[in-house]
């Protein structure tokens, strides 16, 4: 999957753009599509697993720690 992705120039040196792709293509493996027969075009994004919700409940209560200080 390591495909060249082709940026508009405008783009190319902004750093939400980059951040947003980022995020983009890390979950492009867990999307899943409906089922063929489907006709909605949607979908849904399948879970890492309750160790990712646990590590995102954590990190986030730090930040709040954080920047309660």
């Amino acid at each position: 999957m390591d495909k060249e992705i082709k940026v508009d120039k405008k783009f190319a040196n902004d750093p939400l753009f980059q951040e947003v792709m980022k995020e983009a293509l890390e979950i492009q493996d867990r999307f899943a599509a409906e089922p063929i027969y489907s006709k909605t075009g949607k979908g849904f994004l399948k879970s890492v697993g309750v160790e990712e919700l646990i590590k995102l409940k954590s990190d986030a209560k730090k930040r709040v720690e954080a920047d309660s200080r």
